[in-house]
């Protein structure tokens, strides 16, 4: 278990991710929107769950198959597209308040989703050096 991880930039964003993520659901689940709009939010809360346990859990390391950083940028991108055109709709169409409440988190989510590819990128290098294991001679 990587116990810093929460504490560091980018598990803080996740968990805040999963937080924001999950009251935008309980808008649109109160305000009985359409169901769009509730299942990004809940696909969004578990998809930035199991990112998060992957990372807290080492996981990334043991499964190598996969390079991981660059799976959570594209899920990052591709949630804040469908988040920016969704909220937009919820925003605009506006059906009651909890409608325009989970539209306006989902706004906020957009921005962590953002915030989460660009600390994610600035981790990656895909042409740079890799950092090896034993030290330089």
């Amino acid at each position: 278990v990587d116990s810093g991880f929460p504490r560091s930039p980018r598990g803080a964003v996740k968990i805040a991710r999963a937080l924001v993520a999950f009251v935008t659901f309980l808008c649109f689940a109160a305000s009985r929107a359409h169901g769009a709009y509730t299942a990004l939010a809940v696909m969004e809360v578990v998809i930035t769950a199991l990112f998060f346990l992957l990372y807290l859990l080492k996981l990334d390391k043991k499964m190598s198959w996969l390079f991981w950083p660059l799976a959570d940028i594209f899920n990052s991108v591709i949630a804040a597209l469908f988040l920016l055109i969704v909220c937009l709709f919820a925003v605009i169409i506006k059906t009651n308040n909890g409608t325009l409440a989970g539209g306006v988190f989902g706004l906020v989510l957009l921005v962590l989703c953002v915030v989460d590819a660009v600390l994610l990128f600035q981790k990656i290098s895909l042409d740079g050096p890799r950092r090896r294991n034993t030290p330089a001679k």
